[in-house]
Parts: structure tokens; sequence; C-alpha cells
């Protein structure tokens, strides 16, 4: 089955501002943009994705992505993130409708292809999934069969939204990378741990973080 991917983004002057006592102002944009960057990297090297649609309406972002091979999709609802996703859901669906669809999030700088294939793989074993991440409170990824609509539910406690939304909640040992999603200091620390992309590994090397 080949998958379709939809990642939103919001303005990078605006991302990542829990990481204020890891990162400064200045350098959390360019950070957040490295997660981006690396996320995306990976989800197209995966060899069941058939392309990446990022979502966002940031003016530096969109050009630095699309060149990587996403498509880049404006957030015309500008209502947050679940209305962005059903945004840009819908514009996929209308050139890939056959398309299996997931939304993943943008802040994953340690994912890993092949991990990525499992868990899609087992996402299409039903009509809706999604996986929780590391945390075991939010969730990375949110994915429906062909035919089926998105329901986003992301946003604060969304594990127990989605579960309760009726998605089936993926339990997959060994997919670390793509669970690890970066919002504090002690979660980039843990996604250096497991090994990031590289525009990732130099915005982190401009930062001290202890224990690194």
């Amino acid at each position: 089955m080949q998958w379709s991917l939809v990642i939103p983004l919001k303005p990078l002057a605006l991302a990542k501002s829990r990481l204020a006592d890891t990162a400064a102002d200045g350098l959390r944009p360019g950070l957040a943009l490295a997660f981006a960057e690396d996320t995306v990297s990976a989800a197209l090297a995966c060899p069941v994705v058939r392309d990446v649609a990022v979502v966002t309406d940031d003016t530096l972002a969109g050009p630095v992505l699309a060149a990587l091979g996403a498509r880049v999709v404006a957030d015309e609802p500008r209502s947050g993130l679940n209305a962005a996703l059903a945004h840009a859901a819908a514009a996929v669906r209308a050139t890939h409708a056959d398309s299996a669809l997931a939304a993943l999030n943008a802040d994953l700088p340690a994912l890993r292809p092949g991990e990525l294939a499992r868990v899609l793989d087992a996402a299409s074993k039903f009509p809706r999934a999604f996986l929780p991440d590391a945390a075991g409170i939010g969730t990375t990824l949110l994915a429906v069969a062909p035919g089926r609509e998105l329901l986003p539910a992301f946003g604060t406690d969304s594990r127990a939204r989605h579960r309760a939304s009726g998605a089936a909640e993926l339990t997959l040992d060994g997919v670390d990378s793509v669970r690890q999603d970066v919002d504090t200091g002690e979660d980039l620390r843990a996604a250096l741990a497991l090994g990031v992309g590289p525009r990732t590994a130099a915005a982190a090397a401009r930062l001290l973080i202890p224990g690194q």
C-alpha cells in the first residue's frame, strides 16, 4: 500500500516555545525548521510513501521543504492544527483519491524511514489508526485507509481523544524514532540519543545541552 503524508508546520516564529529552557528565542525558529527538514527527508525516503504535503503559511519553511520534494499546501482555514490537517487532507485526496493517508508530526528529527514503513504497514490493517508519542499522552501519526476521513484530534491529550474517536491504537516495539517528537529540552536530548538527521544535528550543535 502506498501512502500520502500530511505534515503540519506552524509559523516558525511561533514554534517550539516549550524549548525556551534549551534554545534562545533567536535559535528556536531555525531548530523547528531543522526538525521539519529532517522529518520530511526521512518521510520521502520511506519506501511506502508516495508523496508528502506540508501544510504551512511560513514563507521561509515553505520553499525550503518544497526543495526537498514536498508539496506545500497553504493553511487557508487558519483555524488551528486540526482544521489545517483536514484542509491539507482534502487537497491531497483531490489529486490522489486512491491513496491511504496519514498525518505526521513535523518534529520527528530522529525519524527512520524503515520504522515509519513498519508503522504504516501496521496502520494499513485498520480503517483508522494512530501511534502515541513517546510520552504516552500525545499522537505522532494518524492514518486512514483510502476513502476514510482523517478526523484529526491533535492537541492536548490527543492519545485519549483519538482512542475515544474509534481509531485503533498501534502498539509496536522498535519504532522509537516515529514516537519521539520534540517539545521540550528533555525530548530533544532523547531524540539526540536516538540519532537525529543532519540539519537537526547542526542546529543542536549551537545549543548548550546538559548531558549531550
